[in-house]
């Protein structure tokens, strides 16, 4: 679980978006540590070990609102992986693969990014007992890859000395706030996961809140070496959500093989050539697990879903061979393949702006869905007191208003990137706060995020309506029993 919890929370697509906004990113990243990364944390251990029961997130939002609002959440929460996998976790891959490789046209892209999307649906159709050991290597990769590179901006460093940081480049504003709070917070996210399959654990109520605990310290400190490895390597203006970690890397490298021309070009040889190889592959695999992590736990939680009535049956079918939701699986790769070939035609390639849109609407589909499941805690104690509780977060009501309300705010800066910039007198522009391959095209922007949450939001309601056959099955009260919770 602590591994599968690293490979769900360590994003290696984020951290150059991370990077991107300079040093402040550092300092919001500890706020936001203590502010919401905790909370989460004590937040989902609660919920995690008092109802240990499969589906996880869909199960504590049913318990405490209900079955429609559940079940449109969760559609929410599942469809985020497909947009993730054949949006930004696709096109990273592909562009890791062009800069250390050799480039791709878009008809290459395509290609290529359908490999990527079918590996990883084959992946989660593997039994879990099979499937594990995907987020065990995908865990492994994360922190030999980025140790290794922390190692080598040192040694970079040494040799070649690195970009100067001032200390006014450190003091956190509004202004940045805004543009890294999404990224930063989907960084932070990903504790819910394991509950969602707590019926393959060997005592859940144990696992959880240690393999939280574990994962959570290590994911901190995995993402603050390599942002302050790319921000000391790589100079301000020339660093990209996108390429931020690709590009610092292959710079570095040149320490063990090759040179950096006065454009900014890097060249790698010898042992430096083999390294970026291997770097290469490591982040690839690291990408794909982390598709393939989440994919594992929402996927199976919308199968619950359609299994309890909030869906069309066929989908909450499991493989009798495998006992994983291949028909979910399936419909997820096929997602993922339309959103890859529909994004790269509307974009004509342009990977950069296909990242920045995509990444957005990944986290806000996401972050919705929190807004309903976070309340829960606070919800379930009134409902359900007796239910026992072997881990009690504290400060309940803390927790959940943090989290909550972050979230919240999250989704409303992304539809509208600069939501307060310039009020009240603060210094600066909302048209600033717009992604960099989007300047000075809000409408176009902000069509591409409330257009598919809109279209999402109207699945999530079609799936329950055709889930009324299997409710029209169910001959058990609507309220559960607070000694035994079923689905």
């Amino acid at each position: 679980m602590t591994f599968y919890l690293l490979c769900t929370l360590v994003g290696l697509d984020t951290i150059g978006s991370v990077a991107a906004n300079g040093p402040q990113g550092l300092v919001w990243m500890v706020i936001l540590a203590v502010v919401f990364f905790l909370p989460y944390g004590l937040l989902t251990a609660e919920l995690g070990t008092a109802f240990p029961i499969e589906g996880g997130p869909y199960v504590w939002t049913k318990l405490a609102f209900g079955r429609m609002v559940a079940g449109v959440n969760q559609v929410l929460y599942w469809i985020s992986n497909p947009l993730w996998m054949g949006g930004t976790l696709a096109i990273v891959a592909v562009a890791t693969f062009e800069a250390f490789f050799l480039p791709l046209g878009v008809v290459g892209k395509g290609i290529a990014g359908l490999v990527f999307i079918w590996v990883g649906v084959l992946a989660v159709a593997a039994s879990l007992h099979v499937g594990k050991w995907v987020p065990i290597a995908g865990a492994i990769a994360r922190v030999v890859l980025l140790g290794f590179f922390t190692i080598s901006v040192v040694v970079y460093g040494i040799k070649n000395g690195v970009q100067p940081l001032a200390g006014a480049d450190f003091v956190p504003t509004y202004a940045g706030f805004v543009v890294l709070v999404p990224v930063l917070i989907f960084n932070y996210v990903g504790f819910e996961l394991p509950s969602t399959a707590t019926e393959e654990m060997t005592d859940p109520q144990k696992t959880i809140p240690f393999a939280i605990l574990r994962a959570g310290a290590a994911a901190f400190f995995l993402y603050g070496g390599p942002i302050v490895g790319i921000l000391l390597v790589v100079p301000g203006d020339q660093i990209k959500g996108l390429g931020g970690f690709i590009d610092a890397a292959k710079t570095v490298l040149t320490v063990y093989g090759g040179s950096v021309a006065p454009d900014g070009t890097v060249t790698l040889t010898g042992a430096g050539a083999v390294f970026g190889t291997i770097c290469a592959a490591g982040f690839i695999i690291g990408v794909l697990t982390s598709g393939v992590s989440w994919a594992i736990g929402a996927h199976r939680a919308q199968a619950v879903a359609c299994a309890d009535g909030s869906g069309p049956a066929w989908l909450g079918h499991l493989s009798p061979k495998h006992g994983t939701p291949i028909r979910v699986n399936v419909l997820s790769g096929v997602l993922a393949s339309i959103v890859l070939i529909t994004a790269l035609s509307l974009t004509g390639g342009n990977s950069e702006k296909y990242f920045a849109a995509g990444l957005a609407l990944v986290i806000s589909t996401t972050f919705i869905s929190y807004i309903a499941t976070f309340p829960s805690m606070v919800v379930l104690r009134r409902k359900m007191p007796d239910t026992d509780r072997p881990f009690r977060a504290p400060l309940a009501w803390v927790c959940t208003v943090l989290t909550t309300g972050l979230v919240a705010y999250t989704v409303a800066v992304l539809i509208w990137p600069g939501l307060g910039v310039g009020w009240f007198g603060m210094e600066g522009s909302p048209d600033d706060s717009l992604p960099s391959s989007f300047a000075g095209e809000r409408l176009q922007y902000t069509l591409s995020q409330v257009i598919p949450l809109l279209i999402v939001i109207l699945i999530g309601f079609l799936f329950y309506a055709l889930g009324r056959p299997t409710r029209a099955k169910d001959l058990t009260p609507s309220d559960v029993p607070q000694e035994r919770v079923t689905v």
